[in-house]
């Protein structure tokens, strides 16, 4: 796990971050409808596909990949892994699963197949252990689609950002999958919010 300790003191973000960090504490959600016609007509897997498309979009931008350590060091990794969740219909729980990334599609799709066929049938919060610092959590919510979704965060310091994915539908012959993007203020503003997002939708047009 690499990362760089930014330098507060000498960072341009400086006083936006210790403004919504500290004074004004705030993290906010954005929700979208995500256009996965190409990914539905192409017969791919949805789950690992935009686990994928998430984890290489987080990758690209920085904003997506820093936290705070318990020293209260901020850190920007070099990279970033999906923890995502598996339902449990008997118990009607879920488990987390972490899946190491990869640039290449194929190989990020056949190790999550790997986790899920060794983690997938545990029952247990943490299925997969030794989920790394450098995660970013990720759930589906396939029973329904959403216009808005919020999670509250007691947690004022969690700086990575959380994605929730809900139950994919049909409008005028194009297939939509809804995201909600949870992020924190004091390093991620809606103008980066929104270049991830489109970042995120030239993915699926591409595959």
């Amino acid at each position: 796990m690499d990362y760089t300790v930014i330098d507060r003191s000498a960072w341009s973000r400086r006083e936006y971050f210790e403004h919504y960090l500290s004074v004004v504490p705030c993290t906010y959600s954005m929700t979208v409808k995500l256009d996965i016609t190409n990914v539905r007509q192409k017969g791919l897997k949805l789950y690992p596909t935009m686990l994928y498309i998430l984890a290489t979009a987080v990758n690209r931008h920085e904003q997506f990949r820093m936290s705070l350590n318990d020293r209260d060091e901020l850190l920007l990794y070099s990279g970033m892994n999906p923890c995502y969740t598996v339902f449990h219909k008997e118990t009607e729980m879920f488990s987390n699963i972490w899946t190491s990334y990869s640039e290449d599609y194929k190989t990020f799709c056949h190790r999550y197949e790997e986790d899920c066929t060794q983690y997938g049938a545990l029952q247990r919060f943490a299925a997969k252990p030794d989920t790394p610092e450098n995660s970013f959590p990720v759930s589906m919510l396939p029973w329904a689609t959403f216009d808005g979704f919020n999670l509250n965060l007691a947690n004022f310091r969690y700086l990575i950002p959380i994605f929730t994915m809900g139950r994919f539908f049909n409008e005028n012959g194009r297939f939509y999958l809804p995201l909600a993007v949870q992020v924190h203020h004091a390093v991620c503003d809606g103008f980066h919010v929104c270049r991830f997002l489109d970042d995120v939708q030239i993915q699926l047009h591409a595959m």
